[in-house]
């Protein structure tokens, strides 16, 4: 039997972030939902749905009509399962907040998504440092439904097993190609550029800077050059990565990441805004707004 859900949330100390971790799977306490945390789904739905007309990759607003997903109810985790387990045979699990790396692998690996089962406040409908049930249900479960960014998943789940035991650094250089795909990805589709990137799904303000904003650079995929990158998750993005198509991310994940992990540890790390030479640059940015520090 499942334990008893609980919210654990990270902590905000006069120190900074700290993140609290769980590796409790429990049910879905929908019943206990209540009517303002089903608001907030609501409030959040209808936004995102909006703003991302004519933004998100093709299929993403359909895949979520797949899962029957509306604004009227907090979905059923049970609902998003039936279907799920006809197509892609992924499953989605309820989690009480962040999960340690290896739990997190183990779980893709085996081909799980795990959702935070709670919701943010409504004083944080615009931002919330950590994922919640809306992050993690309407940004990137709906992709659990592309074949081929499935099986990108759960090969990233099983990466991350075998990075866990070579160290910290070839981690960090994971992290950062999660960080710039599965979070922050762009797609080229249809003649322009749409998100696929479930930060950016979900997110009213980057949802707009991503691609009609001069000041971030947009910058072809390119694997070793994504895992030397620093990132920031304290605001909007500096660079995006785009990829052709989801076919890139499981040719980007076919060979073995070991040789590749010593190559990019013994190259210079590269700041989140820089762009290089060898870039295959689709727009440089003008850095309006940037900070000058605070990448990770």
């Amino acid at each position: 039997m499942s334990p008893q859900a609980r919210r654990i949330e990270s902590q905000h100390t006069d120190k900074g972030y700290v993140p609290i971790y769980t590796t409790a799977v429990v049910e879905q306490p929908w019943s206990q939902y209540t009517p303002t945390e089903h608001d907030t789904w609501a409030q959040l739905f209808r936004r995102q749905r909006e703003l991302l007309k004519g933004r998100s990759f093709q299929s993403f607003i359909d895949n979520q009509q797949r899962f029957g997903m509306a604004a009227d109810a907090i979905p059923r985790f049970d609902d998003i399962n039936d279907v799920l387990a006809g197509t892609t045979g992924w499953k989605i699990v309820a989690v009480e907040g962040l999960l340690p790396e290896l739990t997190f692998f183990e779980h893709l690996a085996n081909r799980r998504f795990p959702v935070t089962w709670w919701i943010r406040k409504p004083e944080q409908i615009d931002y919330i440092a950590e994922p919640d049930l809306f992050h993690d249900l309407f940004g990137h479960v709906p992709l659990l439904l592309e074949p081929l960014f499935a099986d990108y998943m759960q090969a990233y789940g099983r990466g991350g097993l075998k990075a866990h035991g070579l160290g910290a650094e070839a981690l960090m250089h994971l992290t950062r190609l999660y960080w710039y795909t599965v979070e922050f990805g762009l797609i080229r589709e249809g003649g322009g550029l749409r998100i696929y990137g479930a930060g950016i799904l979900s997110s009213k303000g980057e949802s707009i800077h991503c691609l009609e904003s001069a000041s971030p650079n947009r910058i072809g995929f390119d694997l070793a050059r994504i895992m030397r990158t620093r990132y920031r998750i304290d605001s909007f993005q500096k660079t995006y990565f785009v990829i052709e198509s989801f076919e890139d991310l499981i040719e980007a994940t076919r060979p073995d990441f070991t040789a590749l992990y010593r190559e990019v540890a013994a190259q210079p790390v590269i700041a989140a805004g820089d762009v290089l030479a060898t870039d295959q640059v689709i727009q440089r940015g003008n850095g309006e707004g940037w900070a000058s520090d605070g990448d990770v």
